[in-house]
């Protein structure tokens, strides 16, 4: 059996050699080009700021520094992302920066949170960490497009019945209940009883 990088429809048909990678750098550029914004800097957060009352937050903290320098540019609230991951594969899972950013803004405005949030349980992790609020990206999509509103309407249904099943097993009666403490970081081995092994 041979194996090769390339995929499996280019063995069957005749490109020129060097093809697939062109047209792969095409795409990357493109991709370049269409969604990135090299030229947007912390001044542009001052100037929208400047010029709206408006509540202003911002997408795509996932570092404590970022969300500090948000914050004393005046925003409203930040909200900590990485975008579903679709951009940077293996980029830091939101969850994971979502404790340093809450600690950083000690309170002074709200943090919200997306990027792999599924589930009513996903949701509690979030809130137990200090997210106010969480966004639902994908799976609302989804719905969507395989049921519209009913769709919409059913997934929200199943998600709130599964984050108050969530917290019901936890025994926790009220999202403010939740802080850190409901979340073990670690869990200790199982003790093999008196004495040890």
């Amino acid at each position: 059996m041979t194996r090769t990088a390339l995929p499996i429809w280019t063995q069957f048909t005749s490109f020129p050699k060097g093809w697939y990678i062109a047209q792969m750098q095409k795409a990357v550029r493109r991709f370049v080009a269409t969604y990135s914004y090299p030229e947007l800097s912390w001044e542009e957060v001052r100037r929208v700021r400047e010029s709206t009352a408006l509540p202003l937050l911002l997408k795509g903290i996932l570092h404590p520094e970022d969300a500090l320098r948000a914050v004393e540019l005046g925003v409203d609230g930040v909200y900590v992302s990485n975008h579903g991951g679709r951009q940077v594969d293996g980029s830091l899972a939101a969850l994971h920066a979502l404790p340093q950013v809450v600690q950083a803004v000690e309170g002074r405005v709200p943090v919200l949170m997306d990027s792999g949030v599924r589930t009513g349980a996903d949701a509690v992790k979030a809130l137990a960490l200090g997210a106010r609020a969480v966004g639902l990206g994908r799976p609302y999509v989804y719905a969507l497009a395989l049921g519209g509103e009913e769709g919409v309407g059913a997934f929200l249904d199943h998600f709130l019945a599964e984050l108050e099943l969530t917290l019901a097993l936890s025994g926790v009666g009220s999202l403010e209940e939740l802080g850190p403490h409901f979340l073990a970081k670690e869990n200790s081995p199982p003790s093999l009883g008196r004495g040890g092994a």
